[in-house]
């Protein structure tokens, strides 16, 4: 016959661990838990993926071709490779330092035995062997097997989808990513670093990534289409600038990169990653860890929020009011029960140790023979004393019902405070359900402090059209009182116990109470399957299915590490009020970068149709490469650089491509046409000379009216900081088209006044045109 498994109690007293040498020893055979880079990249991965892009490469090209003619002052735009691969890895480093910086706060220390001792180690400090203590909440960081344990569940859903518990007893196996539900005990590590699943587990956890970003997604899109036209342009180009009668190859290449450069939209990807990385390291100034990256935009395009009261609306602790003794039981009896029944808990939750600070044992323990601990499913907690019985404390609508006890309990409940029951239960047992007779003992009231920002919060959230749905597993009663002081007084509470149409439900009700936590998960889908884009927040572990199902998991700081490690975004400062932060930042994100994709996609058009117009009349192209360069900096670039930074409180929505084009593509087309046309008129017809500095001069001018008043549209509402960057550029137009020395070094001549005058009466046509479209585009769509 096997001998018994120790109990946890034993096994706590008997273990010794691992001793400083066998560590030593397992250090320096490396088996100890080494883990990859929390952000997902090393400092080569940044630096590689912000050189090696497909912008650069492109831009690279070009100048190689524009060098080989020994034009260096039309080689400037390869400076945008510098600027973008620096930019990019600076922010980005940023990014990751912040992240790193954040995640080690964030990190659950392990209790391990070492040397006879129990201490607190970081994950990375774990080695093969060590002995790691469990409780309810426990994130299982490394894999091993159960050595000792008391009525310990471990929730595997992360690894398996299957969301009911497992039931681990001594020698079962559990898999770094699951986590504690209930109980206690001890395990032993069996696999470290990269054997572990924690290893795959850390390196996504905080992974600096834009692939789930729709944001990205579109840009992607973008530039995939950009990649397929540059090619039989540039084809087309060569053989439209041979035909129309141009023979010097350094002329030929100078007018091919003159019309392919513009058509890259190179400072949109660049913006796009540097807006992401500046997201990341301002929400990290305010404590708040972004897990993935796409938390900050998916955060912005959130419809509802589901709040769990305690811990997010409410404080995470709580404190002890009062006892209310029930029946013939006198106040004194009923403290003593009480005692013995928290005294018997050995891993107390928040709930129970406040009450225990408040009603300490003060006398010998009982002896304990059976224990249940609490279990978020069925709202109690039970355990057996020799000879005294079987207790359970629990909710007291669950536990007393319909009765006077139950009905003092909804009442006292009414106030906005928490109540539990303690009773006695007739019949032996601690295991099933509670359906058999209970004698009440007492009631314990518990105070629950609102936060002092929740109120602010959720009026920030009204205004911003979010709906918040507020789920509890606490008595509806007590939930509905804590969302009526916080300004919520028009929704009526809705027990989860009575719900039977859950889609019905969620639609109709805000304020829900004994909700389970399978119920919490099977709320966020029927918001989900209804089209919302749904964040939840929490700190139990009862919150964790829910975290990983919702469109964005929002925990506390000072939650479960179950529920931190699950979460898209962490609140370190737990405080509540940093979410309408997130939603700023992530409506900044989204809502600039559409802005300034609307500039860089607009020259992008204009410069495809001026190459298409050049290609059918077959003349010479206006422009050489340092040309659109001046252009594309003073009036897209810095600009749009600019424009991505200030607060946008734009609500984010989907059909990122279709509203950019809808006003980039008419507003290129005008702006392409008004130039060509510009260019014809200056030359008097399609007979072009092959040196048209002139020619070019009127139509670079039409070209950079009609794009300023592109910048002016984008730029709205204006105020004074947006009128210099608008009124600045056209300032230093002015002077490179005047003074001598710019006109020579930027292959200018404005010498031809009349001929001026005509490109400036149709560069201000193109810019009535552009505020047409802006005007009809905004009113319509």
């Amino acid at each position: 016959m096997s001998p018994e498994p120790p109990t946890v109690a034993a096994a706590s007293t008997e273990l010794v661990g691992l001793s400083a040498a066998e560590v030593a020893a397992r250090i320096d055979d490396g088996l100890c838990n080494t883990l990859p880079p929390r952000t997902g990249k090393t400092y080569r991965d940044i630096v590689r993926s912000n050189v090696f892009t497909r912008i650069n490469a492109i831009l690279f090209v070009l100048f190689v071709m524009v060098i080989s003619t020994g034009s260096w002052i039309n080689s400037a735009f390869g400076l945008l490779i510098v600027v973008n691969s620096g930019i990019g890895m600076v922010q980005e480093i940023r990014a990751k330092r912040t992240l790193e910086s954040l995640t080690l706060l964030n990190q659950e220390k392990q209790r391990v035995w070492r040397d006879g001792e129990l201490v607190e180690l970081t994950q990375e400090e774990l080695v093969l062997d060590d002995y790691i203590q469990l409780k309810s909440g426990t994130q299982i960081v490394v894999d091993g097997t159960v050595v000792a344990a008391e009525q310990l569940r471990v929730d595997e859903s992360l690894l398996t989808g299957e969301s009911d518990a497992i039931v681990k007893s001594a020698g079962a196996e559990v898999l770094s990513g699951s986590f504690v539900t209930s109980g206690t005990g001890v395990y032993q590590v069996t696999k470290v670093g990269a054997e572990s699943y924690a290893a795959q587990l850390a390196a996504e956890a905080s992974k600096f990534t834009l692939t789930k970003s729709q944001l990205q997604q579109g840009i992607n899109q973008i530039l995939k289409y950009i990649t397929w036209v540059l090619i039989p342009v540039g084809l087309l180009t060569i053989f439209s600038q041979v035909n129309a009668g141009v023979r010097d190859w350094r002329a030929v290449i100078l007018q091919i990169t003159g019309a392919l450069v513009p058509m890259v939209p190179e400072g949109l990807v660049l913006i796009t990653s540097t807006a992401f990385a500046l997201g990341v390291i301002r929400l990290g100034r305010q404590s708040c860890l972004v897990q993935e990256l796409p938390a900050i935009e998916g955060l912005a395009r959130v419809d509802v929020v589901c709040a769990d009261k305690t811990g997010t609306l409410t404080e995470n602790t709580l404190e002890f009011a009062e006892l209310i003794p029930c029946a013939d039981t006198d106040a004194d009896s009923a403290r003593s029960v009480l005692a013995q029944v928290m005294a018997s808990d050995p891993d107390p939750n928040d709930t129970a140790a406040a009450i225990l600070a408040a009603v300490p044992l003060e006398t010998a323990p009982w002896e304990v023979t059976d224990r249940q601990p609490f279990d978020s499913e069925r709202k109690w907690s039970a355990v057996t004393f020799a000879g005294a019985g079987t207790f359970r404390l629990g909710a007291p609508d669950v536990l007393a019902g319909n009765t006077e006890t139950g009905a003092q309990a909804e009442e006292i409940s009414s106030q906005g405070l928490r109540v539990l029951l303690l009773g006695k239960e007739n019949a032996a047992g601690t295991t099933g359900a509670a359906d058999g007779e209970i004698t009440p003992i007492c009631l314990i009231v518990l105070e629950q402090k609102i936060r002092p920002d929740a109120g602010e919060t959720l009026s920030y959230f009204g205004k911003q059209e979010v709906r918040v749905k507020v789920i509890s597993g606490d008595n509806a009663t007590s939930v509905a009182a804590v969302t009526r002081n916080l300004g919520m007084s028009d929704s009526a509470p809705l027990d989860a116990r009575e719900i039977t149409d859950m889609s019905a439900a969620v639609t109709e009700y805000d304020v829900f109470g004994r909700v389970r936590p399978e119920q919490k998960r099977e709320m966020v889908h029927a918001l989900q399957a209804a089209g919302h884009t749904v964040a939840m927040t929490g700190d139990g572990v009862n919150d964790v299915l829910a975290l990983k199902d919702a469109d964005i998991g929002v925990a506390m700081g000072s939650g479960a590490p179950a529920t931190r490690a699950v979460a898209n975004i962490v609140l370190l400062n737990n405080q509540f009020a940093t979410l309408p932060v997130v939603v700023g930042e992530g409506r900044r994100v989204i809502g600039n970068i559409e802005r300034v994709a609307k500039l860089f996609l607009t020259k992008t058009i204009y410069s495809a149709i001026l190459a298409i117009l050049v290609i059918l009349a077959a003349v010479p192209f206006p422009f050489v490469p340092i040309h659109v360069t001046i252009t594309g900096w003073f009036t897209i670039g810095i600009p749009a650089f600019v424009l991505a930074l200030p607060p946008n409180n734009d609500r984010a929505r989907g059909g990122f491509v279709r509203r950019v084009m809808r006003f980039a593509f008419p507003s290129g087309l005008v702006v392409g046409i008004f130039a060509f046309t510009s260019y014809l008129v200056a030359a008097g017809g399609t007979d072009i000379p092959l040196e048209h500095t002139q020619e070019s001069t009127a139509a670079l001018a039409t070209l950079i009216m009609g794009s300023t008043w592109v910048l002016a549209c984008v730029a709205r509402p204006w105020n004074w900081w947006k009128l210099l960057l608008i009124v600045l550029p056209v300032v230093g137009y002015g002077l490179i088209f005047t003074l001598p020395l710019t006109q020579q070094l930027f292959y200018l001549d404005a010498t031809n006044l009349p001929m001026m005058a005509v490109a400036l009466a149709l560069g201000a046509g193109a810019a009535v045109c552009v505020e047409i479209l802006w005007r009809v585009t905004h009113k319509y769509f």
